[in-house]
């Protein structure tokens, strides 16, 4: 395995990184098989390991807090706050109160005395970033955490906390966490540059883009809009819907450039992120212990210049055929932030 330096933190961690959404009830509720899987990553050379406090509602920091139990020290930590973590207005969030006490929840979740990565899961436009720059600092000072970094920011977003990092002589997010794969490739555009720009290290999600890219979902086939990720958001995954029919036939001429690679699609899929030069690590999900070691079988995989200018002709650089996030959009875009009141959306003065 390779090993790369975390955005100028000096920690090296290895080009694949295990993610643990799919340990908990939303995936795998096994736990012994949960530990089984963080392990089996572990001895094939994985030493870098990502999970939230939302994953299952804290079970996957459960799971990884036991599975590490004897191996801690030799694992790069990483979990992420931000999302709702029970009722109340104030259980969720960028905000001193909330990071305070979501951080301690975290590192008895996960049996640790720190945590290597800290990160912010989403923006937060109700709390001033400078906010949340300074409690990370505590924690930093404080030895709960190594290093933070954000997760899904845009571009825009990136720079003003770097901005706001310099002015008020505050530590800077270390590390974004963006989706990116063959059919997600808009932050090509500005996230990747910003964030070589800053020096900031790259670990990149959904680089299977949902099970678009396992071969699971082909033209013509079915596909069950009652069961898994399709049940969540059938829209997504339609066939009968064009955006829909577009990213089946981009599968489907990834399919034969896999077979002319000698590769399975899913390890076309994990080996893409990797060969841009921003990128540091690739977060790999997977359910099962089969699926990670399938996965991990193209580790060696290196693809050529001619590899990757065919990927360029399936689908444009900086081109998104499927958006990984649908969970999230940016308040910019609801309509109040985008519509001037009616009285003042035309150019002629009415003289009033």
């Amino acid at each position: 395995m390779r090993y790369r330096i975390l955005g100028g933190t000096g920690i090296e961690v290895s080009a694949y990184c295990l993610g643990t959404m799919m340990l908990g009830a939303v995936g795998n509720p096994d736990h012994r098989e949960g530990v089984r899987l963080v392990h089996t990553a572990l001895d094939a050379g994985i030493n870098f390991v990502d999970t939230a406090d939302m994953y299952s509602a804290g079970e996957s920091e459960e799971i990884v807090g036991g599975a590490l139990q004897g191996r801690r020290d030799d694992v790069v930590l990483a979990t992420k706050v931000h999302f709702p973590m029970g009722e109340g207005p104030n259980r969720g969030g960028n905000s001193r109160r909330w990071i305070l006490r979501a951080v301690e929840d975290s590192l008895r979740r996960l049996r640790t005395d720190w945590i290597d990565l800290y990160q912010v899961h989403r923006p937060d436009h109700r709390t001033d970033v400078e906010e949340t720059l300074s409690v990370l600092d505590d924690l930093v000072r404080q030895g709960k955490i190594r290093a933070f970094g954000c997760s899904t920011f845009p571009a825009e977003e990136i720079v003003e906390a770097h901005w706001t990092a310099e002015r008020r002589a505050l530590p800077r997010f270390r590390t974004e966490q963006p989706p990116y794969s063959l059919l997600a490739r808009g932050v090509e555009s500005s996230v990747l540059p910003a964030a070589r720009r800053h020096g900031m290290g790259v670990l990149t999600w959904a680089p299977l883009a949902s099970g678009f890219l396992t071969g699971r979902y082909r033209r013509g086939g079915a596909v069950d809009l009652g069961s898994g990720r399709a049940a969540l958001t059938p829209h997504r995954f339609d066939p009968a819907l064009p955006e829909n029919v577009r990213k089946l036939e981009a599968v489907e001429q990834f399919v034969e450039l896999a077979e002319a690679v000698g590769c399975t699609l899913p390890e076309l899929a994990v080996a893409f992120p990797l060969a841009h030069p921003a990128v540091t690590s690739v977060i790999l999900g997977p359910r099962t212990v089969e699926q990670l070691t399938g996965l991990l079988k193209g580790a060696a995989l290196t693809l050529d210049d001619a590899v990757l200018d065919r990927i360029d002709e399936i689908v444009p650089p900086g081109t998104d055929l499927y958006r990984a996030d649908g969970a999230w959009r940016s308040p910019h875009l609801a309509p109040a932030a985008r519509r001037r009141p009616a009285a003042e959306r035309a150019a002629a003065d009415d003289g009033a």
